[in-house]
């Protein structure tokens, strides 16, 4: 998975990029004249991967990860190049998903592009950026079918859900929140459209508004959130970045101390696979312990071409242990006492944490 961090300049996009990659890049190098992304790989946090590592103890341990794209702050008229709006535009393309850093902190060091704080016309600056950068497409690619001296039944088909796009567009509305058929969307594949992507939003605060839960244009953007089905999080995206890089035992002391229960990384690694339907099945041995991300719904059959396609080719059947049953019981050999481990056909819809191992014949 390839998720782009967006937002406006000094929103706090490089800090959180750091705080989910380990990296170290310079906050204020957008500012500086910098314009090529910061590109890191996140771990995802998963406690059942510590625990199958500590009772395999094997060669190598894998985590689910996901790519991270950090691209400049945009401003307004980036969709028109004004900026390093193209080059910003072709980055986030290529990317799964989006997450909109928005800010909600007040800093006398740090000025607001636009001299104040207001969440919700820093959404409407982004949204409209990503909308007019599609409306430039829409309306270049409707004019060459129109124009075209062939124009196949897909032609129109596509030009049906193109003009969907653009009349939505022009209200406001985003792709994504056109609630678009599967067939509709099949259409729209190959153009990456940026309004499409879905779509998390990250207030970042300061200290004293994580602690009071409070900030400006809360209930606002809540509700906002609420109309476009649009996930929203509140992080101290600053803060956490400090205590991540103190000693174990300091960083739980602060954590408990800015009451933070749930890092931001597993905060927003659950809510983006969530949101996306993503699930993870896990493998364990001891030459490796695993996470495997796939579709939520994907079955077994499938699930096993993640690893190797020759596994799929040759898939015979799938020996499967729940998670919990492994943890409960603490071993796989009572779980197989207890008649917990199952033997399971291509068809079988795997399940998030399920620890699956694959029996094949290629």
């Amino acid at each position: 998975m390839k998720i782009g961090l967006i937002g406006l300049p000094s929103v706090g996009k490089t800090t959180l990029f750091n705080l989910l990659t380990g990296s170290d890049q310079e906050v204020a190098g957008f500012s500086t004249g910098k314009v090529d992304a910061n590109l890191g790989i996140a771990k995802i946090p998963d406690e059942r991967i510590d625990f199958l590592s500590q009772m395999y103890e094997p060669k190598k341990t894998t985590y689910a990860t996901i790519e991270v794209i950090d691209v400049p702050g945009l401003v307004s008229g980036s969709s028109t190049g004004k900026g390093v709006g193209n080059q910003f535009l072709d980055n986030i393309r290529k990317t799964d998903a989006l997450i909109h850093i928005i800010r909600a902190f007040k800093s006398d060091e740090v000025i607001h592009v636009e001299g104040s704080i207001d969440p919700m016309r820093d959404i409407e600056t982004i949204n409209m950026e990503l909308l007019f950068a599609d409306l430039g497409v829409i309306d270049n690619r409707i004019e060459r079918i129109q124009t075209s001296k062939k124009v196949t039944k897909e032609n129109l088909a596509e030009l049906e859900v193109l003009k969907k796009c653009k009349e939505g567009l022009e209200n406001g509305l985003l792709i994504h929140n056109l609630n678009l058929s599967d067939e509709e969307k099949e259409h729209l594949k190959t153009f990456g459209f940026l309004s499409e992507k879905p779509m998390i939003l990250v207030v970042n605060v300061d200290e004293d508004q994580f602690r009071a839960d409070d900030y400006p244009s809360k209930e606002a953007l809540m509700e906002h959130s609420k109309n476009v089905n649009t996930p929203l999080i509140q992080l101290c995206i600053k803060s956490e970045l400090e205590i991540a890089k103190l000693d174990p035992e300091d960083r739980e002391m602060f954590l408990e101390d800015l009451e933070i229960t749930e890092s931001g990384v597993d905060k927003l690694s659950k809510t983006a696979y969530e949101y996306l339907g993503l699930i993870s099945f896990l493998t364990a041995g001891n030459d490796e312990v695993r996470a495997w991300t796939i579709n939520k719904g994907t079955a077994a059959r499938k699930a096993a071409g993640k690893i190797h396609s020759d596994i799929e080719k040759g898939f015979i059947r799938a020996e499967v242990c729940k998670f919990r049953n492994l943890k409960e019981l603490g071993s796989m050999q009572k779980v197989k006492e207890k008649g917990l481990a199952t033997l399971e056909g291509k068809e079988y819809i795997v399940e998030d944490g399920d620890i699956i191992n694959f029996r094949f014949n290629v």
